[in-house]
């Protein structure tokens, strides 16, 4: 029998990534920001992943104003050539961009479901399968995918967008189940409605679908079924991100890390 693994003292151990390289996906804004700003806070050199131009730029403004290193990719993730070759030589993946669409299923544009789960679901494997090889061959990566409580739980009239959710779910521990012999793990973070820019703009979709007013869709739809009544800020998603990078995660792996207030409690 083996003798236990020593772990550092708790609270010992800041996230060191120091000599890493980090993709992050939809880094301009919203959640991937934060992730791309946190990792590098944490010494990573992140590649940020974006089809806004402006927004990585002022991105990778942000990071050297804080010291960090943000290296911005214009990149159109339904490229998916270019998606696998550009997660070459990873050692932490951080698939994030989505895009959302509100309408019942009879309604909803095929076209825009084709895209969602490209952009969602194809993306993420395509940046995987780019990004295994170097972190197989060093004994080390970390794949770390932004689901949603929407790849646990549905909701009416966001049939692309739970469908890409619950994809990635299973891709994700798919990924842990063959990257643990090599060092890597594979995991999820799953958060209710944070504010972002692509919760924002749901508002009048939400509001026209449900035939309510837009000023009752937050309490109404979507913090109906949240025990903490409001919504998630990017940075506490980030940090989740972060812990699942650093050395005291590293027997975390095939799993989701929900922050949805309670909402899966009921």
């Amino acid at each position: 029998m083996t003798a236990p693994r020593a772990l550092p003292a708790p609270h010992a151990t800041p996230l060191d990534l120091g000599g890493r390289t980090a993709l992050v996906t939809g880094a301009a804004g919203g959640i991937g920001r934060a992730c791309a700003l946190r990792l590098a806070a944490a010494g990573a050199e992140v590649r940020a992943v974006d089809r806004d131009a402006a927004g990585l730029a002022a991105l990778a403004e942000a990071a050297r104003d804080a010291g960090g290193a943000v290296e911005p990719h214009v990149l159109d993730l339904t490229d998916l050539d270019a998606a696998e070759l550009a997660a070459a030589g990873t050692d932490v993946l951080v698939n994030n961009a989505g895009l959302q669409l509100v309408r019942p299923i009879e309604e909803f544009p095929p076209d825009v479901f084709h895209t969602v789960l490209t952009v969602m679901l194809e993306a993420p494997f395509r940046l995987i399968r780019g990004a295994l090889p170097h972190m197989y061959g060093q004994g080390w990566g970390r794949i770390v995918n932004v689901s949603s409580v929407h790849g646990l739980r549905a909701s009416a009239y966001k049939s692309a967008y739970v469908a890409a959710k619950h994809g990635l779910e299973g891709l994700s521990k798919t990924t842990a189940l063959e990257g643990a012999p090599h060092g890597v793990t594979s995991n999820c973070v799953n958060p209710a409605y944070v504010r972002t820019p692509l919760v924002e703009k749901q508002i009048a979709d939400q509001a026209r679908t449900h035939g309510i007013p837009e000023d009752r869709v937050l309490s109404e739809v979507m913090l109906r079924d949240s025990a903490v009544r409001r919504l998630i800020e990017p940075e506490e998603v980030a940090e989740a991100v972060a812990y699942l990078c650093g050395p005291q995660a590293s027997f975390v792996t095939g799993t989701s890390l929900v922050l949805d207030g309670g909402w899966t409690a009921h």
